[in-house]
């Protein structure tokens, strides 16, 4: 027992000293890695970061308008006097939590049908395929805007829309995975023990599809979030005085010529996030397919 766990210790080891070379043989993804925590602490602690967290909760100070970045106001202030840094800081912690909710919510509309689909085959196929090809038929961008435009101009029913519109790629992503996985001799090795079909799907099938779903998770983040902040952009998404990127460059627009600023801070965060969260899913394909490592 004792070498059991020795042998199961050092292997880990191995495990973890192969994955720290492969990072550093891809310095992007590490970049990436770094940024996305980096975001991830500025949302989490936003309270504590944030200068003027009751900017953020919409109080005006009118008297201070479209003050110029300095020392009072990092990234200078907004029409309505409310610090720009307090407010793109908060934004890290809406764009973040959107793209998580939306991810999740797309897989766990998308996966269960996909598995439903590869697995039964037949009728089960054909119906659960016909209705994702209905939503792939529209594109993604035009599909949200109409759901969301269909229940109403908020943020959550604007998750709702991104979701709506992202599920079916996932469906066909999984569906290809178990109609490879169900032939294997280890699912037939299953159905004659008399797994049942339940099992076999989330079990066997899909703890062995994990690595695809993962880098089109990873790799679908960031545009969840650019989506997210274009439906804010149109009114779609996020209402004033919600500090999103997106609403937040729209309202920018007016002020574009006095007060650039306005519109820049909001778009770097944006780029930055949305360029990590590529980063880090080009590194998670490539480390998951040797086929794509660069050794």
């Amino acid at each position: 027992m004792i070498a059991f766990k020795e042998t199961a210790e050092k292997n880990m080891n191995k495990k973890a000293g192969y994955y720290i070379y492969l990072l550093k043989k891809s310095p992007l993804t590490t970049a990436g890695l770094i940024i996305i925590g980096i975001l991830v602490a500025l949302a989490i602690f936003a309270p504590l970061i944030a200068p003027y967290p009751q900017d953020a909760a919409g109080i005006t100070h009118v008297s201070e308008k479209l003050l110029p970045p300095g020392a009072s106001h990092l990234f200078g202030t907004d029409e309505l006097g409310r610090d720009m840094f307090s407010r793109v800081i908060y934004g890290t912690r809406i764009s973040l939590g959107v793209g998580t909710l939306v991810v999740c919510l797309s897989l766990a509309i998308g996966v269960p049908l996909g598995l439903a689909a590869g697995y039964a085959g037949g009728i089960i196929d054909e119906v659960i395929m016909r209705i994702t090809d209905i939503f792939l038929s529209f594109p993604p961008m035009l599909l949200a805007i109409v759901i969301a435009t269909f229940l109403g101009r908020n943020l959550t029913n604007a998750m709702i829309a991104i979701a709506i519109s992202w599920w079916p790629w996932y469906t066909r992503l999984i569906r290809s995975e178990a109609i490879s996985l169900k032939q294997r001799p280890f699912i037939e090795a299953a159905k004659a023990m008399g797994t049942s079909r339940f099992k076999i799907m989330f079990r066997h099938i899909l703890i062995n599809s994990w690595s695809p779903i993962i880098v089109q998770a990873s790799m679908d983040f960031g545009s969840v979030i650019l989506t997210s902040a274009a439906l804010s952009f149109l009114g779609l998404g996020a209402q004033p005085p919600q500090p999103e990127w997106g609403l937040m460059l729209n309202t920018s627009r007016n002020y574009f010529l006095t007060a650039p600023w306005y519109s820049v801070f909001p778009g770097i965060f944006m780029f930055i996030t949305v360029l990590a969260f590529n980063f880090v899913g080009d590194g998670l394909r490539e480390f998951m397919d040797p086929k794509l490592r660069r050794l």
